[in-house]
């Protein structure tokens, strides 16, 4: 049952992570002290929190099943420590025969996992610079949209390369979603293009707050992440922006405004039934 919103006050923080987990937790969960200080009621981590790896040998050989997954623990423990929210970024989860999830966990302030979300879209692209990238050979894609209820209203679950389908967020939208949350590792040759607008867009188009933490810099093997952990309110309207070093934003999450741009543009209850006629 959707439980009442609230307004809350949200942060994202942005690394930039490396190779190895242990060293990638300590830096991020000193990130969320540091926003709990500042008045965070719910943090976002971002896509790959605990590890910046490039490889399909080296991603298995370092990811975990969830059960054994010390990052995950850690955070669980780091929520209950702090009795905040958490949205645990996303950690590579071993799912058998040699497959990893690219998976997202959200955390209450008990340290219990209220959901789980695994990245549905993979970024196999070959970009004009010469980079590229096959998720689809390492990670095992999603199958299933995700929205959680929290005490501050529902939150709808999504990652990186997620960001380019626009029908994903309006069914999560259409399912009661008030916030989204994209953490991202996106290239810094496509998100200096793309990044802001799309963030933008997918908040125009849905009435939602999008809240997308982010990596930043440059990792193993010289790849460039753009940065720019973003809070945008349901107009369009960027309210914090990371820029390109490791640190965090704040803002405050009024779900009025919420309702307020739905009023004036009710686009999701305008859906039309159409065919298509190609000639």
């Amino acid at each position: 049952m959707t439980q009442p919103s609230s307004a809350f006050t949200a942060a994202c923080i942005q690394v930039n992570a490396g190779r190895d987990v242990y060293p990638n937790v300590g830096a991020a969960s000193a990130l969320v002290r540091q926003a709990r200080e500042e008045g965070a009621d719910m943090v976002f981590m971002p896509e790959n929190v605990t590890m910046m790896e490039w490889g399909r040998k080296n991603i298995q050989a370092k990811a975990m099943p969830e059960e054994d997954h010390v990052a995950l623990a850690a955070f669980r423990d780091l929520a209950r420590d702090l009795k905040i929210w958490l949205h645990c970024g996303t950690l590579a989860v071993s799912v058998g025969d040699g497959m990893v999830a690219n998976r997202t966990y959200v955390v209450d302030g008990d340290g219990a996992i209220r959901a789980r979300y695994d990245k549905i879209h993979m970024f196999d692209v070959d970009l004009a610079n010469g980079e590229s990238y096959k998720e689809s050979s390492t990670f095992r894609p999603g199958g299933e949209a995700v929205v959680v209820d929290m005490p501050f209203g529902r939150l709808g679950l999504a990652i990186c390369y997620d960001l380019r389908f626009p029908h994903l967020f309006r069914t999560l939208a259409k399912a009661g979603a008030d916030y989204l949350t994209i953490p991202a590792a996106f290239t810094r040759t496509t998100g200096q293009a793309h990044w802001h607008v799309l963030q933008r867009a997918r908040a125009i188009e849905t009435g939602c707050y999008v809240i997308s933490p982010a990596q930043t810099g440059t990792h193993a093997e010289g790849r460039q992440t753009y940065g720019h952990a973003l809070i945008v309110d349901p107009w369009g309207t960027v309210l914090a922006d990371a820029g390109e070093e490791p640190g965090i934003i704040l803002a405050r999450i009024d779900p009025e405004k919420t309702a307020e741009a739905r009023g004036m543009v009710p686009a999701l209850t305008h859906d039309r039934a159409f065919a298509l006629d190609i000639e």
